[in-house]
């Protein structure tokens, strides 16, 4: 585990210069302790000790000292121990029992030394011609030449070149910059002149390394490569000719020499996309795959373009991308002039895997006299996964509205989408408990558990505090003022912490004070331990699982309406209903999907056959839900996995549209403003019983919405594994 460094990195971005070290600025040694804890992060097993003993002494030694630097003797005794040992550092980590495979090491430790360049450029000139060579390597590292498999089997010299100089520079800038002391510095300029030499030896061996990469460019056979991504739509693929065209006109000195063959990429990129257009309307399994295949050359066009590779690699490495669009347009033509061959194999696109995961991949499989509004269904998604959980609720309802004068906590737990946010959330909104309490408050917790932003959420429920003044102070204060609003004799409080994980209550309970006028702390968690852990009076609640006929009653409200399911498809549904193992939200996710598809029972079996098969295999509530998130329009499927990217807590409509227009999600519908289509892909997800509406505005338009915490690691893990994205948490 990785040391902290909140102290030390506080204490030097207050301060220019470091004593000792008066070359050594306050950025240097931040970029270091950085890198050394990024290092530390990806390994596997627990090497480095001494560094990260001495980082923990360094943070420690800050801790409780608000003198400056320069009189903190013990700070600098530490610090030019770190400093001796960080040699180690300055070459090219070994990749045994770390994450990160050995090009991502390679071009980390570049990139660092990019960062020790940014520092020191201006004491010799050489080191701007450095930073260009080295920006070129991590050019390549990341292209498709260098990454691919195989590649440097062919050519091995290449990275074996490419990892000495990384290395010889390394050692050049440790010695350039942290032997350098006090009286050394005196003397540098002394120094100057081997300085330069042994930089023009480095630079020297980077343009026969540069050689070679041209060699190994030519001579190494393309291959086609797994896909960037394979979430992709018509309309993503827009953004990116968009981007493309712009580039072809802020780059175009750059880029002069090759523009021909740069515009005719983008023509034929532009006439694939045409192509893939009008084959829609055929609906054939491969057409996804194409698009996959079609818009990683896009990215790999972009991502040449845009790096600061030199124009002999761009005359190199363009015709090879020209290669793979015909190989792309080839089996694409004759696939639309016989549909019903099969026209590539394995081999030739990879495309077999991916076609046969991908169900209803264009347009919707529904019925569009059978779709709902937004305002019919959306209402009655609380109410409708409410079946079966009644009895429970009402319960529920009569602890917090008892006579019991000492304040009582409530802890319902449970498995995600057993429904306990539900019954929080109606609690919460019932008018007798709306009459019975004088101040309410409900907040979302989740694992991330933050306590400013708790404590901020819960005052402006209850006070008139406004959150940007309230932004303003540190939790002490805040935790004071939630204290006072809360303590007034008589004050009858109801506080829902919905989703609370391990050791929130004990970081919270001194905040609820105790005025014995009945007051009630309701938690909805996933684990049992938590209510009885917070007090030995807690009444703690097992949320449990709907029963089969609960379950097909649910799904019958959830896709018929009130309307009685036809004979024919009675059985099924039942079947379906079962399989659903007794879980409320995986009934409505289900239901929604039957909802959007023909109501006849050879699609019905189809859904069955695929639950047995497919999602029920093992007890994984992610796999189940998985198939609501394949049976989505390929359009709505990168708009979905975006939910992944927010915490499980409302989040504003407007901010979410405008991002999915920003990231290039939303066709361009010419005469109509995008954030209005924005709105309508948000309005398909919610009526399909993905996402959930928060708070509505006045006119009854959607102010807020969330997806359950549930569907949310589903869309992590879907957009990891699809390398679609990866939210890194601190």
């Amino acid at each position: 585990m990785a040391p902290p460094i909140y102290h030390l990195t506080q204490a030097l971005e207050s301060k220019y210069f470091i004593p000792g070290m008066p070359d050594c600025n306050r950025d240097m040694i931040l970029t270091v302790c950085h890198y050394v804890i990024k290092l530390c992060t990806s390994r596997k097993d627990q090497q480095d000790d001494k560094i990260i003993y001495l980082l923990e002494q360094l943070n420690d030694s800050l801790k409780n000292d608000s003198t400056d630097l320069d009189e903190n003797q013990s700070f600098i005794i530490l610090l030019w121990s770190f400093v001796t040992e960080l040699k180690v550092f300055f070459k090219v980590p070994n990749s045994k029992g770390t994450t990160l495979n050995p090009i991502m090491l390679l071009a980390v430790f570049i990139d660092f030394l990019l960062e020790i360049c940014d520092g020191i450029w201006s004491y010799m000139d050489s080191f701007g011609s450095c930073q260009a060579e080295l920006k070129f390597f991590i050019t390549f590292l990341g292209d498709k030449p260098a990454s691919q498999p195989t590649s440097l089997d062919e050519n091995k010299n290449v990275l074996t070149d490419i990892e000495a100089v990384a290395n010889d520079l390394g050692s050049f800038l440790y010695s350039f910059y942290f032997y350098i002391g006090e009286k050394d510095w005196m003397r540098a300029s002394l120094l100057s002149l081997s300085k330069d030499l042994a930089l023009a030896d480095i630079l020297g061996k980077v343009e026969q390394v540069k050689e070679k990469i041209k060699e190994h460019c030519m001579a190494v056979p393309w291959k086609m490569l797994t896909p960037k991504t394979s979430v992709v739509s018509l309309f993503l693929f827009d953004s990116l000719l968009d981007d493309l065209n712009l580039l072809m006109i802020q780059k175009y000195e750059r880029c002069i020499d090759v523009k021909d063959q740069i515009r005719t990429i983008v023509e034929e990129l532009k006439s694939l996309r045409s192509f893939l257009e009008d084959m829609e309307v055929q609906k054939h399994l491969e057409l996804e795959g194409f698009l996959i295949q079609t818009s990683d050359i896009a990215y790999e066009v972009l991502y040449i373009l845009t790096s600061y590779a030199p124009v002999w690699y761009l005359t190199l490495r363009l015709p090879q991308v020209m290669e793979k669009i015909k190989l792309i347009r080839l089996p694409l033509e004759k696939l639309n002039k016989y549909p019903t061959e099969q026209v590539a194999s394995q081999d030739e696109i990879s495309l077999e895997d991916v076609a046969n995961r991908i169900a209803g991949m264009l347009k919707d499989a529904e019925n569009p006299s059978q779709k709902v509004s937004l305002e019919a269904q959306t209402p009655s998604i609380q109410e409708d996964i409410f079946v079966g959980l009644d009895d429970e609720a009402n319960e529920i309802k009569e602890i917090l509205l008892g006579n019991q004068k000492e304040r009582q906590i409530i802890s319902i737990w449970g498995m995600p989408g057993l429904g306990k946010s539900t019954i929080a959330n109606k609690m919460y909104n019932d008018d007798r408990i709306v009459q019975h309490f004088h101040k309410r408050a409900s907040c979302v917790i989740s694992q991330t558990y933050d306590k400013r932003n708790t404590l901020i959420a819960i005052l402006t429920s209850i006070s008139s505090l406004e959150r940007g003044e309230l932004s303003k102070l540190d939790e002490d204060t805040l935790g004071g003022k939630l204290y006072q609003s809360l303590c007034g004799k008589g004050i009858r409080y109801l506080i829902i912490l919905d989703d609370i994980w391990e050791d929130v209550w004990s970081d919270l309970h001194r905040y609820f004070p105790e005025n014995h006028s009945g007051s009630r702390i309701l938690f909805t968690t996933r684990f049992e331990k938590i209510g009885f852990q917070a007090s030995d009076k807690s009444i703690v609640r097992n949320l449990p699982f709907l029963t089969d006929d609960e379950c097909w009653k649910l799904l019958q409200k959830k896709v018929f309406h009130g309307v009685s399911c036809p004979v024919e498809l009675v059985d099924i549904g039942m079947k379906i209903a079962r399989n659903c193992d007794g879980l409320p939200l995986t009934v409505v996710v289900i239901a929604a999907v039957l909802a959007n598809m023909k109501k006849n029972k050879t699609e019905w079996e189809e859904v069955a056959e695929s639950l047995s098969t497919h999602i029920f295999k093992d007890n994984s509530c992610m796999k189940k839900l998985e198939l609501s998130y394949n049976y989505l329009p390929m359009h709505l499927k990168p708009c979905f996995l975006y939910f992944g990217a927010f915490e499980d807590r409302e989040i504003p409509v407007r901010k979410l549209t405008s991002l999915w227009v920003a990231e290039g999600f939303v066709e361009k519908v010419k005469g109509k403003d995008s954030n209005a289509v924005s709105y309508g892909y948000l309005t398909d997800l919610i009526c399909r019983g993905l996402v959930l509406v928060g708070k509505r505005r006045s006119d009854g338009g959607v102010k807020t919405c969330y997806v359950h915490d549930l569907l949310r690691e589903m869309c992590l893990t879907i957009a990891e594994k699809d390398n679609f994205m990866k939210v890194i948490q601190e």
